[in-house]
């Protein structure tokens, strides 16, 4: 049976039925952690340091608020995955039509790719700053962090929370080292979690420290990685898992928000105290450090960078594959799926290097947020609107002031993002030769917004339809009824001349006898035949067709009708032309049983035809 399951690799991997005590609730702490992560990446170092150098300690209330609003959705994803054992995207899947999901999944590929940017531009700025590796070369080695995912993976779900939560330790520490060097005012921390009115930059800082506190890709990940844990699948169980999940989060966001404020407190007391209002560029941060506190500071600063951006990456991709199996239902090999998402996020940083230079770098880290700003909604409304439906969540649906306090939230952040969004599209606007902006941008940006209010209204109009949606990924068994027997009349058969013939072709006349008319189906693949096609003539081509005629006599010997076919070129596209050309109602292939890379080079001539024809196909091996 094909596995159907998120992340079906470390699926229920963790057991947490075994373990009493102390020892029961560590078995369900590590999710979060993998989600915390992307709460410190180098979008939140930017917001940060600007905020921090800009207007001192005056921002950590924005900081604190951001990440009540990212634990209480973090919340409600876990929740989901916890009692509907579906992640994000495969419950968007059942509750929007498929032309709905392939935007969303355009959408949420998009922000992952964009997330993906920021990490790789954070760990090689880094790499640069700790042992002066030109940017290019620093982008060049992230594309090994996909070898590192499938390390981890292989050795099981706790080994990669533990590389994590080592990744996270290495900035805590770095940052709380840094703390006891510049000396920060703790009068002056404490009075900025008095909330403030903002006006001008400040609003402006604010929001974007909002729009990189709360990434659309934790969302998808949060509601996957709860199902790692096997839990008892009653109410009581369920209960416990949702309770323990929140301690989960609390503790790790929180450490998050420590690491942020720590970023935010590091440039207020270093930067704002001596005069250097405009850092924004965690180079300029780097080299400030180093001017005014020596060596020890700024290494610090560009290991906890690389610890971040590395530890982001490996969150990144596992959310690519969520979204990608969720959304679309399309499942490939784990290393080609991870180097897609990277190499789709490596292009970009490469090609703004080598055009615009380094320096571009810090303007493409913006632009990545942006883009997370815009796919934010389509995250969080759905997940509301799953969390809060009594039908589908039963008893552990979402109580009305936790739904208001999530919508006010949803409001709040996707209002304040459409707003940087707006600022940064002005901006460019400004710019001479700005043409795209009117024939691309805008008119995308119109569509994104209707299909926002889509996602907004088809679940409250179609309840009803909802309510007798399956709480399975592919539904409750039917009723298979009265079995008639089926008779094929039109049978092919495609044969490569090799010793797994005899068996292909004795499986398909068990299926027909001797009533059934059979199709010997066979592909010159030569280069003469993938250009000439049925005039080529070429000695090979002679070979086959001699062949064709054996197998047709050694039947009609047997007492079964058939007619040789010779196809020419692609395998796959020969066979499926010449069986929907000759209306055939039955394919029987045999397959290689390659293993491995021989699997990944020969292996793709059954998916092909199976692609391109609408009979059933029966595979011999």
């Amino acid at each position: 049976m094909a596995k159907t399951e998120s992340l079906s690799e470390v699926h229920q991997s963790v057991n947490t039925d075994k373990r009493k005590g102390w020892k029961r609730i560590l078995a369900f702490i590590g999710p979060a952690y993998l989600i915390s992560v992307g709460y410190m990446d180098p979008g939140n170092w930017a917001t940060d340091l600007a905020g921090g150098s800009k207007f001192g300690y005056q921002l950590i209330w924005v900081l604190l608020m951001s990440n009540l609003i990212a634990l209480l959705l973090q919340s409600l994803s876990a929740r989901l995955g916890i009692v509907r054992g579906l992640d994000l995207a495969q419950a968007s899947k059942q509750a929007y039509p498929r032309w709905a999901n392939i935007p969303l999944f355009a959408l949420a590929q998009t922000a992952i790719i964009a997330c993906d940017l920021a990490e790789i531009i954070g760990m090689a700025i880094g790499l640069q700053l700790l042992f002066g590796l030109p940017l290019i070369w620093g982008i060049s080695i992230t594309i090994f962090d996909t070898i590192l995912l499938l390390f981890l993976l292989n050795k099981g779900m706790r080994a990669m929370e533990g590389f994590i939560v080592s990744m996270v330790f290495i900035v805590g520490i770095s940052f709380l080292v840094e703390m006891f060097i510049v000396e920060p005012s703790l009068k002056e921390v404490v009075k900025g979690f008095e909330p403030s009115i903002l006006n001008g930059d400040a609003l402006y800082i604010a929001i974007g420290i909002i729009g990189a506190t709360v990434m659309p890709h934790n969302l998808y990940l949060h509601s996957s990685l709860v199902q790692t844990r096997k839990i008892e699948r009653s109410n009581k169980g369920i209960k416990e898992a949702i309770k323990f999940n929140l301690i989960d989060t609390t503790v790790a966001l929180n450490l998050a928000f420590f690491v942020n404020a720590a970023i935010l407190i590091l440039a207020a007391a270093a930067f704002y105290k001596n005069g250097l209002h405009e850092v924004a560029e965690i180079q300029d941060a780097h080299k400030l450090l180093s001017n005014i506190f020596g060596d020890v500071a700024p290494t610090l600063f560009a290991i906890a960078l690389i610890a971040a951006g590395q530890s982001s990456t490996v969150t990144g991709t596992l959310a690519g594959q969520i979204i990608m199996e969720g959304h679309i239902n399309l499942r490939i090999q784990p290393w080609l799926r991870r180097l897609i998402t990277r190499l789709l996020a490596i292009i970009p940083a490469f090609f703004t290097i080598l055009h615009y230079g380094d320096d571009a770098l810090g303007g493409l880290l913006v632009l990545s947020q942006v883009v997370l700003s815009l796919q934010l909604g389509f995250a969080i409304i759905p997940l509301i609107h799953f969390t809060s439906d009594k039908k589908l969540m039963k008893d552990f649906a979402i109580k009305p002031w936790v739904k208001v306090l999530a919508w006010a939230s949803a409001l709040a952040i996707i209002a304040l993002n459409v707003k940087l969004v707006i600022e940064e599209i002005s901006g460019w606007a400004k710019e001479a030769n700005n043409w795209w902006i009117y024939v691309i941008v805008i008119p995308a940006l119109i569509l994104i917004v209707l299909l926002l209010l889509y996602v907004f209204f088809h679940p409250l109009l179609e309840k009803k339809k909802n309510a007798s949606r399956q709480l399975v990924p592919h539904g409750n068994a039917l009723d298979i009824g009265k079995i008639d027997k089926i008779s094929y009349k039109r049978i092919g058969i495609a044969v490569d001349f090799s010793k797994n013939d005899r068996n292909t072709i004795r499986h398909a006349l068990i299926q027909g006898g001797k009533d059934a008319h059979y199709f010997l189906i066979h592909v010159v693949e030569t280069a003469a035949a993938r250009y000439l096609g049925n005039e080529v003539m070429d000695h090979e081509t002679q070979s086959d067709a001699a062949n064709l005629e054996k197998y047709r006599a050694n039947l009609e010997d047997l007492g079964y009708d058939s007619t040789p076919f010779i196809g020419f070129g692609s395998t796959g596209k020969a066979i499926a032309d010449i069986s929907n050309r000759n209306e055939m109602e039955l394919l029987v292939m045999g397959a290689h049983g390659h293993k491995g890379l021989k699997d990944l080079i020969f292996g793709t001539t059954v998916d092909s035809v199976r692609h391109k024809v609408n009979i059933p196909v029966l595979i011999i091996r």
